[in-house]
């Protein structure tokens, strides 16, 4: 029974009508208490025609008939780092919640999604339909514009000490007298380097505009705060504030320029409790800063080898986002 997949249990019914309709119910009821109780650290995909490309901090990358295939892993990051221990569910909170976003702010700027669904899986991935369910996006190659689009609509993280030191973020002079966690007077663009190994850097805008042109730095910086403002207005009827988020651009051999990678996700955002906040202090979270006070807690030095989670950080670690997709989405995992 473990190893029936989508195919195995439609075949099992003579009845087309049967076969089209309760077999496929039965089919997601079954893989999904199978991928329920799957952790995927690590993916090792094979078949023909499918080229391993690259493994990022939480996404595999492969190749196939032309297009990429991203697998979210149960990986966590923090501080530019991966830690060895995962989180379960986490791949499949962070796929489903970009493609939630992708099919929402399309009528901003298009974006490199092709296709999420199993039976939209190449011939040689179907063996792995239990792994991918709802772990995978198929989307179109580009040319990434090697920048990370920030944009912070309140005072925290790496823009809170920089404003500390200097009275500015990013090059950009903010009000004297801040709080932590203060909201902005406006939503800000804080670019900052897209490093290949090690930390990503805060850089200014000249730095931008030297790096890429003033065109396209103007046209990044632009469409990230648009979608930061729609997405936090989501966000707030929700329950939820968007305290900060980055976004990725990729190039196409067409040369549109379109959103990429994964978009407004625990993991790249930070979603606070909208009932519990207030400046001046930490904000309790929906996302992955759970995991960067303990590992500050600790002492950590912020390089490799990172230490394990504890059990418990990691269970209230996955609540915070699972949570945050029930809250966004307004479904349930």
């Amino acid at each position: 029974m473990d190893g029936e997949t989508l195919a195995d249990l439609k075949a099992q019914t003579k009845n087309p009508q049967c076969a089209t309709q309760n077999a496929q119910r039965i089919c997601c009821a079954k893989l999904s208490l199978r991928v329920m109780r799957m952790v995927v650290r690590e993916t090792n995909l094979q078949g023909e025609g499918v080229k391993f490309v690259k493994r990022g901090k939480v996404r595999d990358i492969y190749e196939v008939d032309g297009q990429l295939l991203i697998v979210a892993t149960d990986r966590i990051s923090a501080f530019d780092v991966v830690l060895p221990t995962p989180i379960p569910d986490k791949g499949r909170i962070l796929n489903k919640m970009s493609i939630f976003w992708f099919d929402r702010t399309k009528h901003i700027v298009p974006n490199h999604l092709l296709a999420w669904k199993v039976e939209d899986l190449p011939e040689p991935l179907k063996p792995y339909i239990d792994l991918l369910w709802n772990r995978f996006m198929l989307v179109r190659k580009t040319q990434v514009v090697p920048i990370e689009c920030v944009v912070r609509g309140y005072l925290y993280g790496s823009a809170w000490k920089d404003y500390q030191a200097t009275g500015e973020v990013c090059g950009i002079k903010l009000p004297s007298g801040m709080n932590l966690a203060e909201k902005l007077p406006e939503p800000i663009f804080t670019p900052a380097t897209k490093a290949q190994v090690g930390h990503d850097e805060n850089i200014t805008f000249e730095q931008v505009v030297n790096s890429i042109g003033k065109e396209l730095a103007e046209r990044l910086r632009d469409l990230s705060i648009q979608i930061y403002l729609f997405a936090s207005n989501h966000a707030e009827q929700r329950g939820i504030i968007l305290a900060d988020t980055k976004f990725e651009f990729g190039i196409t051999d067409n040369g549109d320029l379109i959103l990429i990678d994964e978009v407004l996700t625990p993991d790249s955002s930070r979603f606070w409790d909208a009932k519990t906040y207030e400046p001046g202090k930490p904000q309790d979270n929906f996302d992955k800063q759970f995991v960067r006070d303990y590992l500050e807690s600790i002492n950590w030095n912020k390089e490799p080898p990172a230490p394990e989670l504890p059990t418990d950080v990691v269970a209230k670690t996955r609540e915070r986002y699972i949570e945050a997709y029930r809250r966004i989405t307004g479904e349930e995992l």
